[in-house]
């Protein structure tokens, strides 16, 4: 099953994308059986942000779980930054604002690490990086997942797709610190209006700016959340790696395969190739799209339905997107480690 690639392309209509969807899911094959919890891992959207995944492809795998007996549920971890997501209260109150509540999708919806964040567990490893990767429980709790990835650029990994949905996605808050840790922000003074957002967004205080002067980032209390970066309005902060920039890809590809362990066999993963945007769902805002609609796609190894979609796209947008980010070390990195051996 794990080479199995099911395909079908859409236009930008929401009509043709839900029977784009409804075609792939009817032609892909479940692997679980009735009575089943399964969860269905998504990104339901950062406050203020326009190109999260619409919960009505969440809502037709709900029904097309319960049509076999199965008995999903909707679920994302709570995250390192500030914002809408933060604790799992407040990350449950953006879901329902965008749509994803259980009336209108038919299940549950969870928060994977807890409301508290604590619920979490840690698993064996063994990589380069992380010798133990820290996750939400859930990867342990539920019977099986499906992964429904939106398919997009981002400003430190180039692209996001399944293989960041199960790492970064899983990941405890700790976990993320440990792969954001090498990316700090450095200041470009002739851009910077002194407007004080990087402060204001900072959620260990580490951004600080006295009176009528240019903000300062302590490198000591910075977790590399890069929350600064993405917000400031003029782009005056850019990621400066403490280390080769190919570690946080690497860092990312470990944890996804530290999870892949306990949910492989028992996974379905759906990559979204629609509304390709420049910036990830966990930032505010109505991001260009860099690239046209071009449909959903099924499979059962997150690296392999990575690699789909970029060739569905073409490396084109993302490097034009994030120049210099060396997104390909993702798929040479999982390799390396028997990640992709499909």
């Amino acid at each position: 099953m794990n080479k199995s690639i099911q395909f079908q392309k859409c236009s930008a209509s929401e009509e043709s994308r839900l029977q784009a969807l409804q075609s792939v899911l009817a032609k892909t094959k479940k692997p679980f059986k009735s009575g089943d919890r399964i969860g269905i891992k998504l990104h339901w959207g950062e406050i203020g942000n326009k190109n999260y995944l619409s919960p009505l492809y969440a809502r037709e795998i709900v029904k097309w779980l319960q049509a076999a007996g199965i008995k999903p549920f909707v679920v994302d971890t709570t995250v390192l930054y500030s914002g809408g997501r933060r604790d799992g209260q407040e990350s449950l109150k953006t879901a329902a604002k965008h749509g994803f509540t259980e009336e209108y999708l038919g299940c549950p919806i969870r928060i994977g690490d807890g409301l508290d964040g604590k619920s979490i567990i840690d698993l064996p490893a063994g990589f380069k990086h992380f010798k133990t990767v820290q996750t939400g429980k859930v990867v342990q709790d539920a019977d099986g997942f499906v992964i429904l990835s939106h398919f997009k650029a981002h400003m430190e990994a180039a692209f996001g797709g399944s293989i960041k949905n199960i790492s970064m996605g899983f990941a405890s808050r700790a976990q993320k610190q440990r792969m954001h840790a090498d990316a700090k922000p450095k200041l470009i003074k002739a851009k910077c209006i002194k407007c004080s957002e990087c402060v204001d967004v900072c959620p260990t205080g580490a951004a600080t700016m006295a009176e009528n002067n240019f903000p300062v980032y302590d490198p000591a209390k910075c977790i590399g959340c890069a929350q600064c970066i993405a917000m400031c309005p003029e782009t005056a902060l850019k990621i400066i790696w403490d280390t080769d920039i190919k570690v946080f890809q690497e860092k990312l590809v470990e944890t996804a395969a530290a999870i892949w362990r306990v949910i492989q066999n028992k996974t379905v993963v759906i990559n979204a190739v629609i509304d390709i945007v420049a910036e990830c769902d966990c930032l505010p805002g109505n991001h260009h799209k860099i690239a046209e609609d071009k449909g959903f796609l099924s499979t059962y190894h997150p690296v392999l339905a990575d690699a789909e979609a970029i060739k569905l796209l073409g490396a084109a947008p993302f490097d034009q997107a994030h120049p210099n980010i060396p997104w390909q070390r993702q798929f040479e990195y999982a390799k390396e480690i028997g990640f992709s051996n499909f």
